[in-house]
């Protein structure tokens, strides 16, 4: 495990690599500091849990075929809690395997075998994406307030807790609000390179949040053959 006590948290992203391979783990660690990461390795989700009760990370790299817990599994589990944009790395590399990754919480997803300088440029653009705190900004989607200087979902009673790509969706609805977008406007303005079928995992994450009744939507809605429209009401 790397030491972080004698580096300034201010100068580099850090970044939390999960992944049973020894083999990957010294690539992976060796890469990415050359190319101005601070990095932290764990082999398993159990050694990650103990590393996370100590540092907070600006992203995760996570192997899916562990021992023990899987990476599917701590990802859900991590992404209830946290907003920290995840990259699952895995040997499986079928559409519907990424769609279970996206399912469960990833905000990104590699297949093995890949390019190092791959992982770095989606590491980087995950963290352009994250939300940057730009002051107060609030607006209600039904019952909930949404809070982008926190990133959360608020009625009063409870806090919700958005990942990065949900707060995201959100924000891109929100900035069209009563009309109509297309998967295809919605990766744009998300800056997600993803398909439809993306597109439409996120959406019902994101709806399963915000709405009592997921088969009757009355805030994100489908406008079928066309896309999908939110309707807020601003603070």
């Amino acid at each position: 495990m790397q030491n972080l006590a004698s580096a300034n948290p201010e100068e580099l992203p850090h970044i939390l690599i999960v992944d049973d391979d020894e083999r990957i783990r010294s690539l992976l660690l060796r890469y990415l500091q050359e190319n101005g990461f601070l990095v932290v390795a764990a082999a398993s989700a159990a050694e990650a849990d103990e590393i996370l009760a100590r540092f907070l990370f600006d992203a995760l790299v996570v192997d899916i075929m562990m021992p023990g817990e899987t990476g599917l599994s701590f990802t859900r589990r991590f992404k209830d809690e946290h907003d920290t944009p995840v990259l699952l790395l895995t040997a499986l590399g079928e559409t519907d395997d990424k769609i279970s990754g996206f399912e469960n919480g990833a905000d990104d997803y590699l297949s093995k075998p890949f390019e190092p300088r791959e992982l770095v440029l989606r590491l980087q653009a995950i963290l352009r994406r994250r939300p940057k705190p730009r002051g107060l900004k609030t607006f209600r989607v039904g019952r909930w307030l949404y809070d982008e200087s926190v990133n959360e979902l608020q009625d009063g009673q409870e806090t919700i807790r958005l990942t990065t790509v949900e707060a995201n969706l959100l924000r891109a609805l929100a900035s069209r609000a009563g009309e109509v977008i297309s998967r295809e406007d919605l990766a744009a303005l998300c800056d997600l390179d993803a398909g439809e079928r993306t597109i439409d995992v996120q959406v019902t994450r994101l709806r399963r949040k915000l709405e009592d009744d997921v088969k009757r939507p009355r805030c994100l809605k489908t406008v079928r053959g066309r896309g999908y429209m939110l309707r807020i009401e601003n603070e």
